[in-house]
Formats: C-alpha cells, sequence, structure tokens
C-alpha cells in the first residue's frame, strides 16, 4: 500500500514541531520506521520500477509456443536463459495462459510424463 503524499507531509511536520525521532514519529503513525526513513530521503511515492528492460524477445517466444507447445515454463526459461518468472511475465504479456501443472490429470493417472524438447533441438533455441 502507498501512503499518499499528504499524509507523509503530515508525519513530517509534526516530526518537526514536537522534534521526534524516526521510531517515535513511526509508532504515533503505526508505520514502518524504515517507511518514515525512506520518505525523508524522498516524499514521494515511487510510480515505476528501476528495472533493465526484459531479454525476452517477443516474436522468438511465439515461435517457440508454436514449436514446442507442450513445453513447461521451466524447459522455455532454460533455453532463453532466464527466469521461469520471466517467462510466465512475457507470456502474460503476449496474453498467453499458463499450464497449471506440467502433468494432464489423465497423464498422471497413466504414470507417463510430459512431452519436452529434443535434445538435439534445445542447443537451437
Amino acid at each position: 500500500m502507498t501512503y499518499s503524499r499528504e499524509f507523509r507531509r503530515k508525519v513530517f511536520l509534526r516530526k518537526e514541531q514536537e522534534q521526534l525521532t524516526f521510531e517515535e514519529i513511526a509508532k504515533r503513525f503505526a508505520v514502518g520506521k524504515a517507511s518514515v526513513v525512506r520518505w525523508s530521503k524522498r516524499i514521494e511515492a515511487q510510480r515505476t520500477l528501476n528495472k533493465p528492460a526484459t531479454p525476452i524477445d517477443r516474436e522468438r517466444l511465439k515461435k517457440d509456443i508454436e514449436k514446442y507447445p507442450d513445453a513447461s515454463q521451466y524447459e522455455q526459461a532454460e533455453c532463453f536463459g532466464v527466469s521461469p518468472r520471466g517467462i510466465g511475465a512475457a507470456l502474460k504479456r503476449l496474453g498467453r495462459s499458463c499450464k497449471k501443472n506440467a502433468l494432464t490429470s489423465e497423464n498422471r493417472r497413466n504414470g507417463t510424463t510430459c512431452v519436452s524438447r529434443p535434445n538435439e533441438n534445445v542447443s537451437t533455441c
């Protein structure tokens, strides 16, 4: 939850008026001490994350999905050199749904495994 700019200003106004420490003002307003310290450095709420752009090429991912529709996110992540969570986010941006389980319920009953990439094609991902 993000606290409003007005609330943050009110906290610091009270801190200055009563000469309170960060710990005392945090207790008074029932917020974390770390939050108050962070607000002292920057009162405005941060709107965006400072992270690098994702290295996953959307077109390449689309082709990979078409070529290997049964591949799990873990297999796709290994192919692209990113985390499974990164693949999940990329799939979400593409508007694709993610499989909840690597095996379908029928496969689990029969004891079979899911289809994965052939070993000779892993290096061509």
